[in-house]
C-alpha cells in the first residue's frame, strides 16, 4: 500500500524513480522495490518522503485520519455526575424532569 502511495505521489510530481531516489538518498532500485511492494522504506525514509511530498507519515502509511474523540458520555441516572448547561449546573429538579421525559412519563409534568 505504501508503495502505491509513493508511486502516485512521485507521478504527480512528474518525477522518475531515479530523481526520487536522489531526493531521499537511496538507490533507484530501492525506490522500485518500495513501489512494487518488495521492500518497505525505513522510518527515516518515510519521514523524508513525507517532508518532500508535503504529506503526513500517516498518509504515506495509509492510515485514516485520526478521529477527534473528545466525546464524553455520562448516564443521566448517575447522581455522582454534575451536569451543566451553558456553564451552569442543572438543578436536581430539572434533571428529574429530563429523566421523566426520557422515560416517556410526561403525564406527571406540571
Amino acid at each position: 500500500m505504501i508503495g502505491q502511495t509513493i508511486r502516485d505521489l512521485r507521478k504527480l510530481k512528474k518525477m522518475s524513480q531515479s530523481e526520487l531516489a536522489k531526493v531521499v538518498g537511496v538507490s533507484q532500485t530501492t525506490v522500485t522495490a518500495w513501489e512494487t511492494g518488495k521492500a518497505e522504506p525505513s522510518s527515516s525514509a518515510i519521514s523524508s518522503l513525507a517532508d518532500y511530498f508535503n504529506v503526513t507519515t500517516d498518509y504515506l502509511l495509509g492510515r485514516p485520519e485520526k478521529k477527534d474523540d473528545n466525546t464524553k458520555t455520562a448516564d443521566i441516572e448517575d447522581d455522582d455526575v454534575i451536569f451543566t448547561y451553558e456553564g451552569r449546573q442543572i438543578p436536581k429538579e430539572d434533571l428529574e424532569l429530563i429523566r421523566r421525559i426520557m422515560r416517556g412519563t410526561r403525564n406527571d409534568i406540571k
